[in-house]
């Protein structure tokens, strides 16, 4: 799934669009990617003088591929569903992601109660864990 794809399942956009392409997916789990340039816009402040993506945005990142996922599970009921994040346990940060990096999203479906999903998801560079957390999220019309 390329970047064009992306954009017409997800509804989010430059500069909150933190996924870039998806490598692999099935009905319960994906594989999703960002890459991570020093042109993000959060690195201004973010630090300055050595750049960290923050945690929160690898959470984010997390939650909108776990939203690729589900909204494509939609079939032709896609137009009009927002994903909304729901809720976070068990998060955990590990590693560093600075510019440069190719940071790898791998999320699975734990569980299903009518539209609100909870998923375990884990993010790795260069086949390191970064951050780890289980995530909710929900399926609206908008």
């Amino acid at each position: 799934m390329n970047i064009d794809t992306i954009l017409k399942i997800l509804p989010h956009r430059y500069p909150f669009l933190l996924v870039d392409g998806v490598i692999e997916f099935s009905d319960n789990s994906i594989k999703a990617f960002k890459n991570v340039s020093i042109n993000e816009p959060f690195f201004q402040g973010h630090f300055p003088d050595y750049p960290i993506m923050p945690g929160v945005l690898i959470i984010e990142g997390m939650a909108q591929t776990a939203g690729l996922l589900l909204l494509n599970q939609q079939d032709d009921q896609k137009e009009g569903l927002i994903p909304l994040f729901a809720g976070i346990d068990k998060a955990r940060f590990k590693k560093e992601v600075r510019p440069g990096d190719k940071l790898i999203y791998e999320l699975d479906v734990l569980q299903k109660k009518a539209n609100i999903y909870k998923l375990k998801g884990t993010a790795f560079v260069e086949n390191v864990i970064c951050a780890q957390a289980e995530i909710m999220v929900g399926i609206k019309k908008s």
